[in-house]
């Protein structure tokens, strides 16, 4: 087995009025959400998957399915939390995260140091190992548009 595993994650939400917005964890001011079965956190869950596919053991539909009830207005940050330890049960830990976040609007600036310590948290790790990164696509395709909001992630894991 490597002694260091790398994963990659994607998620994109539609953004609908009556649904707070949640990014990796914090609750950000805007007049729309992010509509999905959980808090619909794509930063979080762009996360999960990359630490799911480090660990290659698939991805978020497999562990919390939408649509299932126990997963209802989830919290993410404690699926991100669950998701490290199923990680730490093969062996590895997280050692790194690195997330962009594509939104025309709203702006993130001001809530990214809070959203790294949130994930930080979340994972157990220091805030110097996560990292993340907003931009826009200039106008461009459904997040340009303000149609959605969508989110990438690596996760490096380290041999335990």
């Amino acid at each position: 087995m490597s002694k260091i595993r790398i994963g990659q994650g994607f998620d994109a939400h539609k953004l609908v009025t009556d649904r707070k917005l949640i990014l990796s964890g914090v609750e950000i001011p805007f007049d729309k959400g992010l509509d999905g079965h959980s808090d619909a956190d794509v930063a979080a869950h762009a996360v999960i998957d990359a630490v799911l596919g480090a660990a290659a053991l698939g991805d978020i539909g497999i562990h919390f399915p939408p649509g299932d009830p126990l997963y209802k207005d989830a919290d993410s940050m404690e699926l991100l939390n669950r998701v490290k330890g199923m990680a730490g049960l093969k062996g590895y830990r997280v050692a790194q995260v690195d997330v962009t976040i594509i939104a025309q609007a709203p702006k993130l600036a001001p809530y990214i140091s809070n959203m790294r310590h949130k994930m930080a948290d979340a994972l157990r790790v220091p805030i110097e190992s996560v990292s993340i990164k907003t931009t826009t696509t200039e106008g461009m395709g459904f997040t340009g548009r303000g149609e959605g909001i969508a989110a990438m992630a690596v996760a490096l894991l380290e041999k335990i």
